[in-house]
C-alpha cells in the first residue's frame, strides 16, 4: 500500500509537469519576458534576440514553431515564433519578449499565469 501511495504522488506530480505536444495541444503556467539586457545577442536558434519582434523562448518546443500566448489575468493574447530556449526559472513555461509582453500587458508584472497553445507551423 506505502508503494501505491507514492506511485500514486509521482503521477501527480507528473501529470502537472506536462509538456505541451502536438498542433492544437496546450499547457497553462507561469510566463515571464525578457528584454534589453538581451538585444542582439544569439538565441539557442543562432538568430540575433529581437525584443521588439514576437518570439519567445521554450525548452521543448521546435524552433520556428508558432504558439498563442493568452494571459489568464486578462485574457489578452498574442501568436509568437519559438526562436530560443528557456525560461530557467523554476515553475516557468514560456519566456516571451518585450513586444510579446506589451502585447499580453504584462511588461509591469513581469510573471503572469498564461495557457501556451501550439499552432500550426
Amino acid at each position: 500500500m506505502f508503494r501505491s501511495l507514492i506511485l500514486f504522488s509521482l503521477l501527480a506530480m507528473l501529470a502537472g509537469c506536462s509538456t505541451i505536444g502536438g498542433v492544437g495541444s496546450s499547457e497553462t503556467g507561469k510566463a515571464s519576458w525578457y528584454g534589453p539586457q538581451h538585444h542582439g545577442k544569439r538565441t539557442a536558434s543562432g538568430e540575433r534576440f529581437d525584443q521588439n519582434a514576437l518570439t519567445a523562448a521554450h525548452r521543448e518546443l521546435p524552433f520556428g514553431s508558432r504558439v498563442r500566448v493568452t494571459n489568464l489575468n486578462n485574457d489578452r493574447s498574442v501568436v509568437v515564433r519559438i526562436n530560443d530556449r528557456g525560461p530557467y526559472a523554476r515553475g516557468r513555461i514560456i519566456d516571451v519578449s518585450r513586444a510579446a509582453a506589451q502585447a499580453l500587458d504584462m511588461v509591469r508584472a513581469g510573471v503572469v499565469p498564461v495557457r501556451v497553445e501550439r499552432l500550426g507551423d
